[in-house]
């Protein structure tokens, strides 16, 4: 079990797939300047890597698949539990494909963030690389976000640009903004956890 330092503030981390975000953190977690430390990840999927990477690291992980026709506030009350035993400071969505429910979001407002691969508010949704290809946007990117009960509609908190080349395909962009994303959310989270900031008329104020 993965036990917290007595300053270092707690992380949970929802993935479904690889895990590349995961790693991420658990990377710069290494290095107690970070400020925090990934003590529980959880996925809506059993078998995948992203999990493989939590338990070479010895973090507590669990999988909680939502069935289809299966009760989804259920679901989201067993999720809600599972990520408070962890008693996150931070929770991180990072490839999460699941939409949280009322529940979680109420146990954790306002410290719960989310990565997308483009430039929020434009192309939110599944398909932000296919569709800021599709629209000829010369600039994209990757956006850090506070999670609240829209869809990728949250204060933004972090952005960083990601140019279009003419020759970009979905997939080569989207590899690009994936570095621009890890680096992206990394750098946040280390100032989420060691600076103090509020939210002021949907801007995120860091106070020094």
């Amino acid at each position: 079990m993965n036990q917290s330092g007595p300053d270092r503030k707690r992380l949970v981390v929802l993935i479904s797939g690889s895990g590349t975000l995961l790693q991420a953190l658990i990377d710069a977690s290494a290095d107690p300047g970070f400020g925090a430390e990934v003590v529980g990840v959880g996925a809506d999927r059993s078998k995948i890597a992203g999990l493989d990477r939590a338990r070479a690291a010895g973090i507590d992980s669990f999988a909680l698949p939502y069935r289809k026709g299966s009760d989804r506030a259920a679901w989201d009350r067993e999720l809600t539990e599972r990520v408070a035993a962890f008693r996150p400071d931070l929770v991180i969505s990072a490839g999460f494909m699941k939409l949280v429910g009322p529940a979680f979001l109420d146990a954790f407002a306002g410290r719960m963030i989310n990565t997308h691969p483009a430039l929020l508010p434009s192309f939110p949704g599944m398909h932000g690389p296919r569709d800021a290809l599709a629209y000829g946007v010369k600039v994209t990117g990757a956006t850090i976000f506070l999670v609240d009960h829209g869809v990728d509609d949250g204060v933004i908190i972090a952005q960083d640009a990601v140019p279009v080349l003419d020759d970009d395909t979905e997939e080569t962009l989207h590899e690009r903004i994936k570095i621009t994303e890890r680096k992206l959310l990394v750098e946040t989270t280390h100032r989420l956890v060691t600076q103090p900031w509020r939210v002021i008329d949907r801007k995120v104020c860091w106070d020094r």
